[in-house]
C-alpha cells in the first residue's frame, strides 16, 4: 500500500481528500506546517507528499528546496491556490514533480498521484490506461475507447467513467462520486450524477453500469 503525506493546513481539505485517497487504496498521513512537512519528507516513510504552498512555519516552495537541496527525491505533488504562472514555474523549479491549482476536481488529482507514483517504474504503461470490459481510458491522451472504437467523452464523463473503472464492483454513492467528480463543493441534493450516468451509458453501453436501487450505481 502507497504512504502519502498531507501537507495541509485547511482541515476540510484534509478531511476531503484523505476520504478520497483512503477509498482508492492509498494510506494516508496528514501534517499542517512546512516544518512538519520537511520532516516527512526527510523519513523516507512516504511514497509521495501533496503538499500546499501556504503553509505556517516553512511555506511549500522552501519546504521543495530543502529537501530537493539534501538529494530527497520523493514525488512532490503541489496544490496550492496560487495559479498564477510565476507561482506555477516556481513550484515546478524548485522540485515539484507536478502543480495543482483549487479549486481541483478529486479524478484529476488522483490520476496525477498515480502518474507521479509509476513515474520511471516498470508500470508506468499500467498506469496510464484502465481498461475492462471492453473499456479502455488512456490517462495520459485523455481518450477512451469502446470495444475498440474510439468514443468522444466530455472531461466530465471520461472522470465519471475513471471512477467506476477504478472502482469496479463497488457500489458507489452518488454522495461518493460527486466527491470524486465534482469535488469538495457540491451540492448533495443535486441529480446530476444521475443526469452524466444516463448519458454516460448510451456513449458506452448501458449494461455496463449498474443502478444498485436506494445505493448507487457499479459497474460490475
Amino acid at each position: 500500500m502507497n504512504r502519502i503525506l498531507i501537507a495541509e493546513d485547511d482541515l476540510r481539505i484534509v478531511s476531503f481528500l484523505e476520504k478520497g485517497l483512503r477509498s482508492a487504496g492509498f494510506s494516508t498521513t496528514h501534517v499542517g506546517d512546512g516544518r512538519s512537512a520537511l520532516e516527512g519528507l526527510r523519513s523516507e516513510q512516504f511514497d509521495l507528499v501533496i503538499l500546499d504552498i501556504g503553509l505556517p512555519l516553512l511555506d511549500g516552495f522552501e519546504v521543495l528546496s530543502r529537501a530537493r537541496g539534501q538529494g530527497i527525491s520523493t514525488p512532490v505533488v503541489v496544490l496550492t491556490a496560487r495559479d498564477s504562472v510565476r507561482d506555477t514555474v516556481t513550484g515546478l523549479t524548485s522540485g515539484a514533480n507536478d502543480y495543482l491549482a483549487k479549486p481541483f476536481h478529486f479524478a484529476e488529482l488522483l490520476a496525477r498521484v498515480q502518474l507521479r507514483l509509476h513515474d520511471g517504474s516498470s508500470t508506468h504503461d499500467e498506469a496510464r490506461a484502465l481498461e475492462h470490459g471492453g473499456l479502455r481510458l488512456d490517462l495520459l491522451a485523455h481518450t477512451a475507447e469502446v470495444d475498440g472504437e474510439p468514443t468522444n467523452l466530455t472531461s466530465r464523463e471520461f472522470s465519471l467513467l475513471k471512477v467506476f473503472l477504478t472502482h469496479r464492483g463497488q457500489v458507489l454513492s452518488r454522495e461518493q462520486i460527486l466527491d470524486h467528480v465534482w469535488g469538495y463543493d457540491f451540492d448533495p441534493a443535486s441529480n446530476v450524477v444521475d443526469v452524466y450516468v444516463r448519458t454516460l451509458r448510451k456513449k458506452i453501453g448501458a449494461d455496463r453500469l449498474v443502478t444498485v436501487r436506494g445505493a448507487g450505481y457499479k459497474m460490475p
